[in-house]
């Protein structure tokens, strides 16, 4: 026995009590700390975006439920790899994580973009979570990511406000605008634009505001006043159209590549799969809060906010129902999730809709004590 053993015996024999012969209320085993595990992450956003600070908030939430023994490090686009890489990063270990969109792998298959893009039958971002949660959907996208062989743990989560339709040189006062309109947007939108005459161009988010002001682009759409307004879409465009159905339901993916998931104990998996719903409730807490607030800078900076017109969003409804009926004759996988969503959609939004009070009204009323 080493005089090291000898000692750590003594010490251990002076913390507890023999009674006849055993050892009983021996001081508890203290272990050696060990170093964190560490995973590197990279988002598809700007550093300066709100949806990077989405992540960070995400990487925050780990690092501190675990006590230290995880610690995720965020870094933004184009740090490792462009944000359209990062999927197949994550994959192949080269990034042991990420936060991004669905959307975003649209190319790999179609079907992916139905977490966030289209008017999901009358659903809005919350409800497509809960069909995610419970309506099947989560087996679903587990089954895409596995038919695609990518080595990913997919979380979906942060539900989005619904999206303006975009940035324009003028307000759009009719389907006929689109035609040969040279416009941004990702996904199955794509398809929705183009139906409608527009010549569109998948552009990453940091890229958009640069190519508007080279004249690549005559409109854009990218998500919301906060991050619109830090993007600089005010310097390139003084003309937002709020409302739209090509992206009205979407929400954010945190991936992992899933080997390295997979070999975290069961407490740290605990811990990562909780902290995906505390960010999620989190997140939407605070879009309401900087969303409403960069509303009112915007305007303040010279922006005008038009309602898009009827007539578009019922032409929107309409090319969604042609594009959906030619992408399930396509691809069996996209018919399995779009049946899937619709029905969980008709009971969801039956309820949704007969049960939820106009709150317009309530507002309406409210401001109309102050005028």
């Amino acid at each position: 026995m080493s005089d090291e053993t000898t000692i750590d015996r003594r010490k251990f024999l002076k913390s507890a009590t023999i009674v006849g012969g055993a050892v009983v209320g021996a001081a508890p085993m203290v272990s050696v700390a060990q170093s964190p595990i560490t995973f590197r992450w990279q988002s598809t956003w700007p550093a300066k975006d709100i949806f990077h600070e989405y992540a960070l908030d995400y990487a925050k939430k780990v690092n501190d439920m675990s006590g230290g023994r995880l610690k995720i490090d965020v870094l933004p686009s184009g740090a490792v790899v462009k944000a359209f890489d990062l999927i197949d990063a994550v994959s192949k270990g080269t990034l042991d994580g990420g936060h991004g969109v669905l959307a975003y792998w649209y190319g790999k298959n179609s079907a992916m973009a139905l977490w966030g893009s289209g008017p999901a039958f009358g659903m809005d971002a919350n409800m497509v979570l809960a069909w995610h949660e419970y309506g099947g959907g989560r087996a679903l996208l587990d089954e895409i990511y596995k038919g695609l062989n990518l080595d990913v743990q997919s979380f979906v989560y942060g539900p989005m406000p619904t999206q303006p339709l975009g940035w324009f040189k003028k307000p759009v006062t009719k389907v006929e605008d689109f035609k040969g309109l040279k416009y941004r947007t990702v996904g199955l939108s794509i398809d929705i634009f183009t139906a409608m005459g527009a010549a569109v161009n998948a552009l990453p988010g940091g890229e958009i505001v640069a190519a508007m002001d080279r004249g690549l682009l005559d409109a854009a759409e990218f998500n919301n006043t906060s991050s619109d307004k830090v993007l600089g879409f005010p310097d390139v465009s003084k003309v937002c159209m709020l409302q739209s159905f090509h992206q009205s339901g979407e929400q954010f993916e945190i991936l992992f590549n899933k080997t390295k998931y997979n070999a975290l104990p069961a407490d740290l998996k605990a811990v990562v799969n909780n902290a995906v719903q505390a960010a999620s409730a989190d997140m939407s807490w605070k879009a309401i809060d900087r969303y409403s607030q960069d509303y009112i800078e915007l305007q303040k900076m010279g922006v005008k906010f038009y309602k898009t017109p009827d007539a578009i969003l019922q032409a929107q409804l309409k090319a969604w129902d042609d594009i959906t009926k030619k992408k399930s004759a396509e691809n069996p996988m996209f018919k399995k999730v779009l049946e899937s969503m619709e029905k969980f959609a008709m009971r969801a939004c039956r309820w949704q809709n007969d049960t939820n009070v106009d709150f317009k009204m309530a507002f309406r009323h409210a401001t109309s004590k102050k005028s």
